[in-house]
């Protein structure tokens, strides 16, 4: 459901548009793109986000999915404060905020998901373990990696957790930038995009 703020239906929300503190993780628009698309995400989707940072992605889905709930999980106060206002400037209503650390807190989660996305919080290998317990067959979770240690471990956990149609995505995003006098392109830093669906029981 279109804002003020962004009276579109498509996802891209520019980066400018949402407040953003130093050191806090923020998924830029072609790379939050490129996740969203891997959430396959439906009208009435229940999403976890998992270390949601800046909050872009639950805005994006909260706006795409306006049946859905979207619960984003991060343990910092003033992060979660920071997504809460990002919402508000979106006019976003369908977005809980839950302070705490995954995997620990999911138990008080009130909705179980059908999309999982995870971008930051402890060690993979304990979080996605203990989200799988919650998701139903065919439910998907998408996690992102910044380097190789992190894209084995996501591996390694989908394998051991029997996971299907695994996909895996490096972006390589190039950006126009003005630069003194010129413009010149500047690379986006890449990520690992994993995405994987539970197995019929």
């Amino acid at each position: 459901m279109p804002s003020q703020l962004w009276p579109y239906t498509t996802p891209g929300i520019p980066d400018e548009l949402f407040e953003h503190l130093p050191g806090i993780p923020f998924s830029q628009r072609e790379l939050r793109l490129l996740l969203i698309s891997q959430l396959r995400l439906k009208s009435d989707s229940v999403l976890w986000d998992i270390g949601a940072g800046t909050g872009t992605i639950p805005v994006e889905a909260g706006l795409l999915c306006p049946k859905g709930h979207i619960i984003a999980v991060e343990r910092d106060e003033d992060v979660a404060n920071l997504i809460q206002r990002n919402c508000d400037r979106f006019e976003v209503k369908n977005v809980q905020i839950i302070e705490g650390s995954a995997p620990e807190c999911l138990h008080e989660l009130k909705l179980s998901p059908d999309r999982v996305c995870i971008e930051g919080g402890k060690p993979i290998e304990d979080i996605l373990p203990a989200v799988w317990h919650y998701l139903p067959t065919s439910g998907r979770v998408v996690a992102t990696a910044a380097n190789l240690e992190g894209l084995y471990a996501i591996s390694q956990s989908f394998s051991l957790l029997r996971a299907r149609n695994i996909e895996v995505v490096q972006s390589a995003v190039n950006r126009l930038e003005t630069r003194g006098f010129s413009q010149t392109f500047v690379a986006v830093d890449p990520i690992f995009i994993l995405s994987g669906e539970k197995l019929d029981v």
